[in-house]
């Protein structure tokens, strides 16, 4: 019979005393928090964002009806916008603040989850890697058929996001270089529209994050590294961003609840649900 170090004794006493003593300080759930709040909550911006978002905010409407979130996109640049004008509470980004948005509004940035930007095709696509090199020529225009990188004889349907894109903005500057992309490159809205687009589009390239990869869409092996958010974690695939929630000067009592219960353990579990990584 293997017996337990004096150590471990000692520990599992101490936590066995704390819970006779504090019972409900050891037993409180994230959720216990917004009990005894109510308001509302708007958040817009990054879309790599919304699934998280959602998730949180339907479980803390269901403890407490008094509280009211809602949750919408438009992109990086839009959460700074509407933040920084005040009109909603929380304005995500997909990318750090730029010392000039935290100066002119006034914000606070809080991270919370790591996430890849993935080359992303349709699945019925025989090209499934591609060098960091072939990317930077689809996307320039310079590689316009898919046999030039060893796929069959058809034109690339490119597809890209709008300035206002965090994703974009990652996979511009880290992926691309800050290079060109081609002129006659299709613009979508957010990364539930670019894999929408890529799954009706068999010759289609374009990029999303890797919480979004799943049947309908494939990540592309770029230089031989499989775009997973373990390699994104461990710095084996390069294309890698941090997800921000912001607010305007300190949040408030109700905003900072939720913004601490997206960082807290359970928090962790909606972020790892959806593909990413919690921030440490």
């Amino acid at each position: 019979m293997s017996r337990i170090p004096v150590k471990k004794h000692l520990m599992i006493f101490l936590a066995l005393a704390l819970l006779a003593v504090f019972p409900g300080v050891a037993l409180a759930a994230p959720l216990d928090q917004f009990k005894n709040l109510e308001g509302a909550i708007d958040i817009a911006g990054g879309t790599a964002h919304i699934p998280v978002m959602k998730d949180a905010a339907q479980q803390i409407m269901q403890v407490n009806p008094k509280i009211r979130i809602t949750v919408a996109g438009g992109g990086s640049g839009v959460g700074v916008q509407k933040v920084g004008a005040g009109l909603v509470a929380i304005g995500n980004t997909g990318r750090a603040l730029t010392p000039e948005e935290i100066s002119k509004y006034g914000l606070k940035t809080f991270p919370f989850a790591i996430d890849g930007v993935a080359v992303a095709v349709n699945p019925k696509n025989p090209v499934q890697a591609l060098t960091s090199q072939q990317v930077c020529d689809i996307f320039a225009g310079k590689v316009a058929n898919w046999k030039q990188v060893g796929g069959k004889d058809a034109p690339i349907d490119l597809y890209t996001r709008d300035e206002a894109s965090g994703t974009r903005e990652t996979f511009w500057k880290k992926l691309l270089k800050k290079g060109p992309i081609g002129d006659k490159a299709n613009v979508v809205a957010s990364n539930g529209a670019m894999k929408v687009a890529i799954a009706q589009d068999a010759n289609a390239i374009g990029y999303v994050g890797i919480g979004h990869l799943d049947a309908t869409v494939v990540g592309v092996k770029l230089d031989g590294v499989d775009p997973t958010q373990e390699n994104a974690k461990n710095g084996k695939y390069p294309v890698v961003r941090l997800l921000y929630m912001n607010t305007k000067g300190e949040p408030t009592p109700l905003v900072k609840a939720f913004i601490d219960y997206i960082k807290s353990p359970e928090g962790a579990k909606l972020i790892a649900k959806h593909g990413y990584i919690p921030t440490p």
